[in-house]
């Protein structure tokens, strides 16, 4: 079956994946080549049944529950521009001021982290001496950052193996590695330096020592902002952000925007090919046989489905075993009379080297005054790394008597939760490994040679938050809409 072809001179427009990347992706396309004169034809196919990809809220009783990504950093301007152009600034919610604790769980006991922390890198000498994380010779370890010289090579190394040389192992197992596991469920000695904290090495070579040139503030991420001038004044003030009533509010105002601007948006429908047209552009073929002709195409898919999509780039295949952890959250809803014990601190993180069932856990309703109603606590225990998937041989209940048991024996809650729920998020957690991004350049690179008009982006490939999602999608757009340009007569 073949796609009714749209009217002479529009350009189409097609973009594979309704996660956040791809609602972002229709959404700039949309605007940017309306702004531009061009009157396009913007489709978005998803294969699953519904919107938002790893987004995705439950509202019940009052509780607000995130059931994948819970918040973002304030400081990453993309998603707070999306919100500006959508009209839910407002809806904007910070963490909970008076909830400033947070713990590593260190030989079965919980520490509180010592302030002064970046990205799991001291760079304040004063609480993480007095800190009981580290031993005195962890300490006198991480002292050398400040005197060894800085690695001049360009060549990409291993997040662990790079923080290890600057600070010593114990900085790296007990306190920086249970840190970055919460943004890439990762083992740090096999992440890529350069495809995730590549100001690391920019601090270094500025400073040479990486906890002083931290200090200095050269620790911003991508989309980073270098203050608050971009933020709303009711959400200045916060390291993280959400909205009032979760997450899944931005998909829902991204959905109804899109629709309402002339948008066609397809779910369950699962995209087979993308393969380059007889007359330029690209075919797209979807599983069902339904094809579909498009000026430019942006794909939002997983990496490793790449091979499959674009069989005539090659370089595909270089993601082909790209691997993704599995991971799961376990949310426990509880009445607040039946708890004994305070939950004084926005949670702990679990390092790997403790042997936990699960390697963080939220103190939920604690952290953010809007998820939970009067009288109610809510938790979120997370489980799943590389290299420790157990819970995925595991039905429901025995994942969550797991989960019940680790916070019973570290927290000391032993009441039966008034719910549970178990979110099960398989392959995930993408993994960039050393080497990640001259494996991206080389096939955009190709994609631009072999497939012209075809933009992949996704979590996949540039940063797995939601701002670095909607920041990839926002350039695809661009690059898609400036290819249309540049094919006008």
């Amino acid at each position: 079956m073949t796609h009714a072809k749209e009217g002479a001179g529009t350009p189409r427009i097609i973009v594979i994946g309704g996660g956040i990347t791809g609602l972002s992706a229709a959404f700039y396309a949309l605007r940017l080549a309306t702004h531009r004169g061009l009157a396009p034809k913007v489709t978005l196919l998803e294969g699953s049944g519904r919107l938002g990809g790893k987004v995705q809220t439950m509202r019940r009783d009052g509780f607000v529950i995130e059931r994948g990504p819970d918040s973002f950093l304030a400081r990453k301007r993309p998603i707070i521009d999306l919100s500006r152009e959508l009209g839910i600034e407002d809806e904007l919610t910070t963490l909970n001021p008076a909830t400033k604790k947070t713990y590593i769980l260190r030989g079965g006991k919980l520490h509180r982290i010592p302030p002064g922390l970046v990205l799991g890198v001291p760079t304040e000498w004063k609480p993480f001496v007095t800190s009981r994380l580290i031993s005195t010779s962890g300490k006198l370890r991480a002292a050398l950052d400040w005197v060894l010289p800085a690695k001049q090579s360009d060549a990409d190394e291993s997040l662990g193996g790079f923080l290890r040389r600057r600070l010593g192992d114990q900085v790296v197992d007990f306190v920086a590695e249970p840190l970055l596991s919460g943004i890439y469920a990762g083992d740090a000695d096999r992440l890529s330096l350069m495809a995730t904290f590549p100001q690391f090495r920019a601090a270094e070579r500025k400073y040479r020592s990486l906890m002083i040139g931290l200090r200095r503030g050269a620790g911003a991420t991508r989309g980073g902002a270098s203050g608050e001038e971009h933020l709303p004044p009711h959400a200045r003030g916060s390291a993280f952000l959400s909205f009032r009533r979760g997450l899944t509010s931005l998909i829902e105002r991204l959905e109804d925007t899109l629709r309402a601007e002339g948008a066609v948006l397809r779910t369950d429908a699962s995209v087979r090919t993308v393969r380059p047209g007889p007359n330029g552009g690209a075919v797209v073929t979807l599983e069902d046989g339904e094809s579909m002709e498009a000026d430019a195409v942006v794909v939002t898919a997983p990496p490793p489905a790449l091979t499959r999509l674009l069989p005539d780039v090659s370089e595909a295949a270089l993601f082909a075993d790209m691997p993704y952890a599995s991971v799961a959250n376990v949310v426990l809803g509880y009445r607040r009379e039946t708890l004994r014990v305070p939950l004084d601190g926005a949670g702990f993180v679990v390092p790997r080297t403790e042997g936990r069932f699960i390697t963080a856990c939220t103190w939920t309703s604690s952290k953010w005054l809007h998820t939970a109603p009067e009288g109610r606590v809510l938790i979120r225990c997370y489980v799943g790394r590389i290299g420790d998937e157990r819970w995925r041989t595991m039905d429901d209940e025995a994942l969550l008597a797991a989960v019940k048991r680790d916070v019973a024996e570290l927290v000391g809650i032993d009441a039966e939760p008034e719910f549970a729920d178990v979110t099960r998020l398989e392959r995930s957690m993408p993994q960039y490994e050393v080497g990640h991004m001259d494996r991206v350049r080389a096939l955009r690179e190709a994609l631009m040679q072999k497939a012209p008009g075809v933009f992949a982006a996704g979590a996949g490939f540039e940063g797995v938050g939601l701002p670095d999602c909607i920041q990839q999608g926002k350039q695809a757009a661009e690059q898609a809409v400036a290819f249309l340009r540049a094919a006008r007569p």
